[in-house]
């Protein structure tokens, strides 16, 4: 009977559970987007974990979506990410590189120049900078012969990455940033073809993702997806035709697994499930949502299909998340207030369980 502490493989690595820590964004990275000996000290703690998916990483400089997060495309971005994956991999843990391109879901103060989208349409709500929150600015929509080179940054960085020691890398396809702003039916107004039809919305994301399966192999290679969601005022229609083109055009690729968030209800993510065949990451509650995923939660969605099941805000504050759930103990609280407000309070602070057999 399959469990969430049941074994899997996932292309060449064979995962000891079923329990994935999903990407969270921390902001502790260092001057120059390194990654620094707390990241590395913060992933190890939590390789009990059957895979580790790190916070976003952006793939290139305009890609950069808030201040103090880390980067995949210098060289010694890629050199300080190995302190990392080695932690990681010392104690007996598996950790993907999540990269992620804000698109327009950045500011000027934070990259230099205008951000980039696949249309002149801001992004909604405030967006992090140097000096605070403001509101988002109007980006600049992307020339189709530029469009290619942003697609092919997933594919560079995640060369760097398996330079770098990390396992394989997940693709940000979701939350607004932008790859999903491509699929987007209004944050995306092109009329050449990366716009319009599906067929067109989904075009970036299909490239995207090949070049990175071409890369690093496609048993290397994830995404992860939000469908319907509304995060930053990107809209959706017709969402599981939309995502069941994508998934079609993921699958012939040769993409190693998808990552679901439950930002639709289970009638459409179970359609999704339906039209995905390979591997399926579930992630059962809404990110940042009013509560955080639990047992009941991650056995319900191993009963509906789903091969494995990420945790996010009750990894932060449990780095033996794994043993507590196996052991039906306790979740101490997610401390809000310690997400983003970098050093090492609210992030290395947190203890493990004492264990017996």
């Amino acid at each position: 009977m399959t469990t969430l502490f049941s074994s899997y493989r996932l292309g060449a690595l064979t995962l000891p559970n079923r329990v994935v820590m999903a990407p969270m964004t921390r902001v502790r990275a260092g001057a120059g987007g390194l990654a620094t000996p707390s990241m590395a000290a913060y992933y190890a703690q939590r390789a009990t974990a059957g895979l580790i998916v790190t916070e976003g990483v952006q793939p290139n400089a305009v890609g950069q979506s808030n201040p103090g997060t880390p980067g995949l495309h210098t060289d010694a971005q890629t050199d300080s990410w190995r302190q990392v994956t080695d932690a990681v991999h010392t104690n007996g843990g598996r950790i993907f590189a999540q990269l992620m391109h804000g698109g327009r879901v950045s500011h000027p103060d934070t990259i230099g120049t205008v951000p980039v989208g696949p249309s002149a349409v801001a992004a909604v709500g405030d967006v992090f900078t140097p000096t605070g929150p403001q509101p988002a600015p109007v980006p600049r929509a992307l020339e189709t012969a530029e469009v290619p080179e942003q697609a092919r940054s997933y594919a560079e960085a995640a060369r760097r990455a398996v330079e770098a020691g990390f396992d394989g890398v997940e693709l940000h396809g979701a939350n607004g940033y932008l790859i999903s702003q491509f699929l987007s039916s209004n944050a995306n107004l092109r009329t050449d073809r990366y716009g319009g039809p599906v067929a067109h919305r989904i075009r970036f994301a299909v490239e995207a993702a090949a070049a990175t399966v071409d890369a690093v192999g496609g048993d290397r290679t994830g995404i992860r997806l939000s469908p319907g969601a509304d995060f930053w005022g990107v809209h959706d229609t017709d969402v599981t035709g939309l995502y069941t083109q994508l998934l079609t055009e993921l699958a012939r690729v040769g993409v190693g697994y998808v990552h679901l968030e439950a930002t639709s209800d289970d009638e459409v993510l179970l359609a999704l499930r339906r039209a995905w065949a390979g591997p399926l990451v579930m992630n059962p509650v809404l990110p940042m949502g009013p509560r955080q995923t639990g047992r009941k939660d991650a056995d319900r969605w191993l009963d509906l299909g789903a091969d494995l099941i990420s945790f996010g805000r009750a990894f932060l504050t449990n780095p033996d998340l794994v043993e507590r759930l196996r052991a039906r103990l306790p979740l101490t609280e997610v401390d809000e207030s310690a997400y983003y407000q970098g050093g090492d309070e609210g992030y290395l602070t947190y203890t493990s369980h004492r264990y017996t057999a």
